[in-house]
């Protein structure tokens, strides 16, 4: 059975419904679990600027997705006792769009723009002025018609998210006076980030249960809270609702999600370039058709969780499996590769 990308339960990008689940957000930087010296710089950059009654210096948050950059912006906000708007880079497509959010800040509030690497390159050049200058000039009409507008703006933090920083552009990065990079969560960390959402969901569970469902969550916080809620499922109808080992370990396995957190597509692009390729190497095109699935969704969603494993390996002839994936899945290594 082909697992599409969009259904995929281990799936790092948020979905729909995940967006009114509020409740499991962390909401002052004590609650947030992980990310140390991350906390500890920014408590001391927010301190600094609430005693010099000043607006944060501008914070860039990248890392993949999922590790909570939004979650983060909200308690940044909270933090400096301000409001935040939100809003992402597709979602301003014209300066105006940007202009009419920039000219409703008041002094300190923060505007959180995700996924800012996909702003436009004319929105872009309109940010330039406003973070240094908080200021922004607004041009109508064309030719002799041309009239240019200079707005004055409040002093404001600009907190920008992305997952792909390599895409920002120098002028835009350089911008930013905190560039914090968020990392993968250890299972330790995930699993107090489980307990304390089973916790908030009134779900009853026992310790081995939870370390269980973290480590299978590869390093995602987001993704620890999805398994969360369909183990509970299992659990209800199962245990009496109680999350143990036993239900967690049935429950994972149901779904398809094996101790490492590999699920079934990623075991399929695994077994593809096994039987078929002999390893590899596999190009990428070439890959991309005998799953079936598109080769930017390979290399953005499928590979970076197996090359962290060590499982795949990118060369300039093409994709490679090694000894280790080749164990996980349950084959012998051949000899005429070692």
């Amino acid at each position: 059975m082909k697992e599409s990308f969009e259904n995929r339960i281990i799936s790092p990008q948020e979905i729909p419904e995940e967006n009114d689940d509020i409740s499991l957000r962390p909401q002052n930087l004590d609650e947030y679990v992980g990310q140390n010296k991350i906390k500890e710089n920014l408590k001391v950059f927010i301190e600094a600027a609430k005693l010099r009654k000043e607006s944060l210096d501008h914070v860039l948050l990248y890392g993949p997705p999922g590790l909570g950059k939004t979650t983060l912006s909200m308690i940044i906000a909270k933090e400096l006792g301000v409001n935040i708007k939100i809003t992402s880079g597709p979602a301003i497509e014209r300066p105006g769009d940007l202009a009419a959010l920039l000219t409703n800040l008041s002094h300190g509030d923060v505007l959180f723009v995700d996924e800012i690497h996909r702003l436009s390159r004319n929105v872009e050049e309109i940010l330039y002025p406003a973070m240094e200058d908080f200021s922004i000039d607004i041009v109508t009409g064309k030719g002799q018609m041309a009239t240019s507008y200079h707005l004055p703006l409040q002093k404001f933090t600009l907190i920008g998210a992305t997952t792909r920083a390599g895409q920002l552009s120098a002028p835009l990065r350089d911008r930013f006076g905190v560039i914090l990079r968020l990392e993968m969560y250890t299972n330790e960390e995930l699993a107090l980030i489980v307990e304390r959402s089973a916790s908030i969901l009134k779900t009853r569970f026992e310790k081995k249960g939870i370390f269980e469902i973290a480590s299978r969550s590869r390093g995602t916080p987001r993704i620890a809270n999805r398994l969360l809620k369909r183990v509970r499922d299992f659990a209800q109808i199962i245990n009496g609702g109680v999350i143990t080992y036993e239900v967690a370990n049935e429950a994972l396995s149901k779904l398809g999600i094996d101790k490492l957190g590999l699920d079934l597509s990623d075991r399929r692009l695994l077994d593809t370039i096994i039987r078929l390729y002999s390893g590899g190497p596999i190009g990428l095109e070439t890959l991309a058709a005998a799953i079936g699935e598109e080769a930017v969704t390979i290399e953005d969603v499928y590979e970076p969780f197996l090359m962290q494993l060590g499982f795949l390996s990118r060369t300039p002839r093409g994709r490679c499996v090694t000894p280790a994936a080749y164990n996980h899945m349950g084959y012998e290594y051949p000899k005429q590769n070692l």
